[in-house]
């Protein structure tokens, strides 16, 4: 397994407005780690994810986030995405108009650039992928998110988290209103994109899908630090006892 320093976060404090969120947080992901960081609603969870894709309404007050070696804060967010870093959205927005297959084509054309594939080999990258998350052909021909069910939108996140290939893959609550059996299919392509050479952070409030992809690290956040850190079993006990016990 490569030891390959994907991202760096030393001392990372983020406000909104006069608010701060983030207050001091230390995170690393190494090339081969799956990460679970758990809390509840209002610790700072999402705020982290939306940072690390440059979200302009949080500011950055102290700290630094390298990503391979570079500072991502001086990447645009589009720059990020190039760069291989990937956020599956908590609240995916729909966009009537735009046709899924049309949106999924483009954007990896834009992100993997001149390793896109050709429209053959796209097609065929494109089949293989719906199938693994039993998504229907018919899907393609669908606006981007446009009535889509919850389950639909965390499958559409995770089938362009398969297309896109990216090095680091952030997933903001990606189970949140998954039925069992969505819950294992997102697990599934989770656990199809992660690699030895790719690192991923689950945000999540629940263990459930801990139980479908295994973390090498179990990350707690309360009030916008990191209280605990450990592995896999962390997140069993916090299901048994909650997070008071962590305060």
């Amino acid at each position: 397994m490569s030891n390959e320093n994907i991202l760096r976060i030393s001392n990372l404090h983020v406000s909104i407005g006069d608010t701060e969120i983030l207050r001091g947080v230390d995170l690393e992901i190494h090339a081969g780690e799956i990460h679970a960081l758990m809390g509840r609603n209002g610790s700072g969870k999402s705020t982290l994810a939306n940072v690390l894709m440059g979200h302009p309404d949080y500011e950055i007050t102290k700290g630094t986030i390298e990503y391979l070696g570079d500072d991502l804060t001086k990447m645009e967010p589009w720059e990020r995405a190039r760069a291989g870093v990937f956020l599956s959205f908590q609240y995916p927005q729909s966009v009537p108009g735009l046709q899924v297959g049309n949106f999924l084509r483009k954007s990896v054309q834009a992100i993997r650039g001149e390793n896109a594939p050709g429209a053959r080999d796209f097609r065929t990258e494109l089949n293989t992928v719906m199938a693994q998350l039993d998504v229907d052909k018919q899907f393609l021909g669908r606006y981007v998110n446009d009535g889509f069910s919850g389950g639909e939108k965390k499958r559409f996140e995770i089938l362009q988290l398969l297309l896109n290939k990216p090095r680091l893959a952030v997933l903001d609550e990606t189970d949140s209103g998954l039925d069992i059996d969505a819950l294992q299919t997102v697990a599934k392509g989770i656990n199809t994109a992660t690699s030895k050479d790719t690192g991923c952070l689950i945000i999540t409030h629940y263990q459930r899908i801990l139980d479908h992809v295994k973390p090498t690290h179990v990350h707690i956040l309360i009030d916008g630090r990191l209280v605990r850190s450990g592995g896999a079993d962390l997140a069993l006990e916090v299901e048994a006892k909650g997070y008071e016990w962590l305060n």
